[in-house]
């Protein structure tokens, strides 16, 4: 079996482990969204294991290190292995005003919707500049870092325990 590290993803831990599902709800309830099919067959497969860990608000290396020792593999410790959370960012100034469009990302997967791609199909319809927010009850990081990727301003912000608003940005295409 392959190693677990920071960057493995969920779907490989899935498909690798036998009973890895079962073993993730145990370790953090709200890792039940992995029963729902259309997440397993989206996010799972670009959320990596510290992806996995802020979207369920734990520590990367507490996961990393339950993650493998529930497989047999030894725990490592911080020094190289850990991957630093981004520390909070001060609220930027285009985040002002109403949104022209807002999603719920958990109506949109229990809907087994793709939340990834409703907010790009959102971001398409509006004018240069706009942006979205897309709400969820988790740190969306799987999705934040594909909106990066794809030339994005994103901005999250927790307004609660279980509360989030993902902010994105249209820019020039």
């Amino acid at each position: 079996m392959k190693e677990i590290t920071m960057e493995t993803k969920v779907s490989e831990l899935l498909n690798d482990y036998p009973g890895m599902k079962e073993t993730l709800i145990a370790i953090n309830p709200k890792f039940k969204k992995l029963n729902n099919p259309v997440l397993r067959r989206t996010l799972a497969k670009v959320a990596s294991v510290k992806q996995a860990a802020i979207v369920g608000g734990m520590d990367p290396l507490e996961l990393l290190n339950r993650l493998r020792e529930s497989v047999g593999q030894p725990p490592v410790d911080a020094a190289g292995e850990m991957l630093k959370v981004e520390e909070a960012q001060e609220k930027p100034a285009w985040v002002a005003g109403e949104p022209q469009a807002t999603l719920d990302a958990n109506a949109l997967l229990d809907a087994q919707k793709n939340p990834l791609a409703e907010a790009n199909l959102a971001l398409r319809k509006i004018g240069e500049g706009g942006f979205i927010a897309l709400r969820s009850d988790f740190k969306p990081e799987p999705l934040i870092e594909e909106f990066k990727k794809a030339g994005r301003e994103v901005y999250c912000e927790q307004k609660g325990e279980n509360e989030f608003v993902t902010y994105v940005r249209k820019q020039g295409e």
